[in-house]
């Protein structure tokens, strides 16, 4: 639920572990922002709880969707 405007290396100096620095756009992984737990992330409710897709909550799913259309989805444009 952690939500910033970084560049990707602002975002990699603050210690989020996100792409293009750290793993890929468009694949569900145990993505975290500084002082969340990956025991918090979608990737750790498919990978580790075993939870299907039918038991995500609708925020899950949200998040899905967005990691799917990355980068796109996470394109902020410049005003």
């Amino acid at each position: 639920g952690v939500e910033e405007v970084l560049t990707p290396d602002e975002a990699y100096a603050a210690g989020w572990d996100y792409p293009p620095r750290q793993g890929w756009f468009g694949v569900i992984g145990p993505r975290v922002c500084p002082g969340c737990p990956s025991t918090a992330t979608v990737w750790w409710a498919l990978t580790c709880d075993g939870y299907t897709q039918e038991m995500l909550s609708d925020r899950q799913r949200d998040v899905i969707a967005r990691i799917r259309a990355e980068p796109t989805s996470i394109m902020v444009e410049k005003p």
